[in-house]
């Protein structure tokens, strides 16, 4: 049974609240805003707080379930977390303000840089990038900065492996690059055969992430670097997967040149509510005067009785400012409270964890669903979705998961494997959920065998059934307000 609407509950006469009287003139709108006859619901308060509270409980969020979608690291963000971006200090600050106001905040962005560098092995970071894809975009702006001070204006081609998330090409692209991609070998491993036949002097470098979108470390990864630079190139290493390697391995010490981090995922600030993200970038020694301005850093040095001056540095050949201000500063708290709560041995539990969390799922299901890669994975890996045997699909089997209470892994991705289904547990979740999604996992299996038509019609027990997604897209149904002016 459909619960009502919000206006199937209004009754002529009911009031929820009453605004007070302005204490400024009125503003009168424009005409062509004004509508006497716009039909708003007559609701009493406690009609509204219970329409709203049941509809954010229909809300699928990291505190109510597991999220298995592999590529985004959708972890559980600890409470202190927010408690600690919603200080007065932090939180009641302006980006505008003299610097000596705000020596404490400058100290915390210093700080999560020196420790950024140290995670990654990089000798410069920059906080400013809004998120991961910008951050893609800085690197590449960095790349070409630095071919072209060299003089090196032929280098027009980005190599990037067929594995790559999509945004690496687009931060290409946009760029004015080339896009050349390079084969993944039967191992899952980047193709070093066609890596050698491809690098010549025309190519800018290579964007790498690894581990790849497989779930998979890249078992060459020194041999890649090697290749890439003695060719002239830069290696640009996407940070999206770097849950796997905190404390264990840094990309600076594998030969990457550029690196951005995933605040929102790896050190586990806000990933599913829509933003805002952080995609700080660090670079190797050779890159630092590229990156973009400015840069947090000791303007005065301090002395034992007087702290250090801390104010904002251009580097002398920066790319210039490629976000308003200085980077979503609430998000360099969080990120700041979640490493400074784990520490240096925390950081590296994360990604045992991680590790053993997906290896851990991986085996219970491998016996289950086609695995075409099937090595010792890092914090993530990829199933096929489609059984032999049957005429079910990835899709059908993320939909039915749905009925069982669980959100669906990533689909379709990467596209190098048919019907691909992408799960990471990430190091939050417990044996006892993994359990429980993993026999859900088999029992699709199973009914995908004895009887698929429930899960080409799934999901059964949703407020909403089974969409038209291809119809969706084709048949956009988008509104907008545009001034007469504008219009003409």
């Amino acid at each position: 049974m459909l619960e009502p609407t919000i206006y199937e509950l209004s009754s002529p006469g009911r009031v929820g609240v009453e605004f007070p009287a302005p204490d400024v003139p009125r503003a009168p709108l424009p005409e062509e805003l004004e509508r006497q006859d716009l039909p708003l619901p007559e609701l009493s308060e406690l009609d509204v707080v219970r329409h709203f509270t049941h509809i954010s409980n229909l809300n699928y969020s990291i505190d109510f379930g597991f999220y298995p979608l592999g590529s985004c690291t959708m972890k559980y963000n600890p409470k202190v977390n927010e408690a600690a971006a919603r200080l007065p200090g932090f939180a009641h600050t302006h980006p505008l303000q003299p610097i000596e106001t705000v020596q404490g905040n400058l100290a915390l962005m210093f700080e999560l840089q020196e420790w950024l560098k140290e995670i990654s092995g990089m000798a410069a970071v920059t906080l400013q990038p809004a998120a991961g894809a910008q951050g893609e975009y800085v690197g590449v702006l960095i790349m070409r900065a630095y071919h072209v001070s060299r003089g090196d204006r032929k280098r027009t081609k980005m190599l990037i492996p067929d594995s790559a998330h999509g945004t690496n090409p687009a931060s290409s692209a946009m760029s004015g690059f080339e896009v050349v991609p390079v084969p993944t070998d039967n191992r899952g491993n980047v193709d070093l055969e066609a890596l050698k036949s491809l690098c010549d002097d025309t190519i800018v470098g290579l964007m790498l992430t690894n581990p790849n979108t497989l779930g998979l470390f890249d078992e060459n990864v020194l041999e890649v670097t090697r290749i890439v630079h003695e060719a002239g190139g830069l290696v640009y290493g996407d940070g999206a997967n770097l849950n796997a390697l905190l404390g264990i391995g840094r990309p600076g010490d594998m030969g990457f040149d550029i690196l951005h981090f995933n605040l929102h995922k790896t050190f586990s600030t806000p990933h599913g509510g829509g933003g805002p993200g952080s995609g700080p970038v660090g670079v190797a020694a050779h890159l630092a005067d590229f990156l973009p301005e400015p840069v947090v850093g000791i303007v005065e040095e301090g002395t034992e009785e007087i702290p250090p001056l801390y104010g904002f540095i251009r580097p002398i050949k920066s790319i210039g400012r490629i976000k308003s201000f200085h980077g979503h500063f609430g998000m360099a708290v969080r990120a700041y409270t979640y490493i400074s709560m784990y520490g240096r041995e925390g950081l590296r539990s994360i990604a045992e964890h991680a590790v053993l969390n997906a290896n851990y799922l991986l085996a219970r299901l491998r016996d289950h669903y086609p695995v075409p890669y099937d090595r010792i994975c890092m914090h993530e890996f990829v199933l096929e979705g489609h059984l032999p045997g049957t005429e079910v699909h990835a899709l059908d089997i993320s939909k039915r998961l749905m009925d069982y209470n669980f959100h669906p892994p990533t689909n379709y991705f990467p596209l190098v494997v048919r019907e691909a289904l992408m799960i990471e547990p990430t190091e939050t979740e417990s044996k006892q959920t993994l359990d429980a999604f993993a026999d859900a996992m088999i029992k699709i299996a199973e009914e995908a065998k004895t009887q698929p038509e429930l899960l080409r019609s799934a999901p059964h027990n949703k407020p909403v059934s089974r969409l038209d997604e291809v119809k969706a897209a084709k048949e956009l149904v988008l509104c907008c307000w545009l001034p007469e002016d504008v219009k003409a």
